[in-house]
């Protein structure tokens, strides 16, 4: 892909779910990316996304917002604003927000075809 893609923010795609949502920014079924799947994670106070892991991508994830744990194999990371990690692929993972307020994570994933399994 050698042009330069405008996604407005109207276009972009979001999935509501219980635990929040995901609003995806570039990707190959958006049309704007073959190389990158890019979104913004919203978890709502005290809640979870479920534990998943990505077969074909590595995952990075920057916490925009907010406090979460970031649950990893058996291990457990307490993340604040400005913290990222990186997380191959095939490990189970998944974030809770223990703060008070929605916590906002830019998520970044080396697929523009990102593939979750346990979703």
């Amino acid at each position: 892909m050698n042009t330069i893609n405008l996604l407005t923010a109207t276009e972009t795609q979001v999935q509501e779910m219980e635990w929040g949502r995901l609003i995806w920014k570039a990707s190959t079924a958006l049309g704007n990316s073959a190389s990158m799947t890019v979104g913004i994670c919203e978890i709502l106070p005290g809640q979870a996304n479920p534990r998943h892991s990505h077969p074909n991508c590595s995952e990075v994830l920057h916490v925009l917002q907010g406090t979460i744990v970031h649950t990893f194999g058996d291990e457990e990371v307490t993340m604040t604003t400005g913290d990222v990690i990186t997380v191959p692929p095939n490990l189970n993972h998944n974030a809770r927000n223990i703060g008070d307020d929605l916590a906002i994570l830019a998520i970044a994933f080396d697929s523009a075809d990102r593939r979750t399994v346990g979703e």
